[in-house]
């Protein structure tokens, strides 16, 4: 990602004007989008209710286009880039592995195939997404690995026990989320982590003033998540391989040292 589109404030009216210029086909499908997220901020002021109507919204329509890929093959490209890089990253068939924001499975049904049974527990905020991603579950045949699809109101993760999870996973979730959903989630994770294990987050990320657009998608500054990973007691790093990959959000790896 080159430095200008780093610095880029996608919430300014110069780049929204820029963009509809350069992009006239969109602009339609734009305004429709603002006209319906106002109307569902104005149903659903707190935000996690928010998402779950956007998320109800969007699936109706195409569950694959709703987690973010816009035709079948990036769909199955997204989902294997993710495997690729845990697996190279170390995941074996005995950890046991959190899914936060799991979907429809895009990379899910990849690990829970290479999991020993059981050993991959995926979470969503949207009970729409979920169904679909046990229609994905039947389509790869993987009933027998008795994989844990559930729905969940916060990120506190209190239901999970603690020490559990060698790998929390949470893929596109936090270029989503308001700071606040963020600190929540940082200031649990750390106690459902297994000795060694690790929490891998992406979000998007910016440079340059911190924004969000129509509270779908927000961005943030490295240094803001590293802080506030920090401030609960948790190493992080931001992942420079992963960089590498064809993936318009950063990575950062959480530890818990203790």
């Amino acid at each position: 990602m080159s430095r200008n589109a780093l610095l880029t404030n996608r919430a300014g009216l110069t780049h929204k004007i820029g963009y509809a210029v350069r992009n006239p086909a969109r602009i339609a499908p734009y305004v429709k989008r603002t006209a319906r997220d106002t109307w569902l901020r104005l149903k659903h002021p707190d935000h996690v209710a928010y998402y779950r109507a956007v998320m109800a919204s969007d699936a109706g329509r195409n569950p694959e286009a709703a987690v973010g890929s816009r035709s079948h093959e990036r769909w199955l490209a997204l989902g294997e880039m993710q495997f690729d890089y845990l697996t190279g990253h170390g995941l074996k068939p005995g950890h046991r592995m959190l899914d936060i924001g799991c979907g429809n499975l895009r990379a899910g049904w990849r690990f829970i195939a290479h999991l020993d049974c059981g050993n991959y527990y995926g979470i969503d905020i949207s009970p729409d997404i979920l169904i679909s991603a046990k229609q994905t579950l039947t389509t790869y045949e993987l009933q027998d690995k008795l994989p844990h699809l559930t729905i969940t109101q916060n990120l506190t993760l209190d239901f999970l026990p603690s020490g559990h999870f060698d790998i929390v996973h949470a893929h596109s979730v936090f270029s989503h989320s308001p700071l606040g959903v963020i600190d929540e989630c940082l200031a649990h994770v750390g106690r459902i982590l297994a000795p060694g294990g690790f929490f891998d987050f992406t979000f998007d990320r910016t440079e340059g003033t911190e924004h969000q657009v129509l509270r779908e998608d927000f961005y943030y500054r490295t240094e803001t998540l590293l802080r506030l990973a920090q401030k609960h007691g948790l190493e992080a790093r931001f992942m420079e391989d992963w960089e590498t990959r064809p993936h318009g959000q950063s990575k950062i790896r959480v530890n818990n040292p203790a």
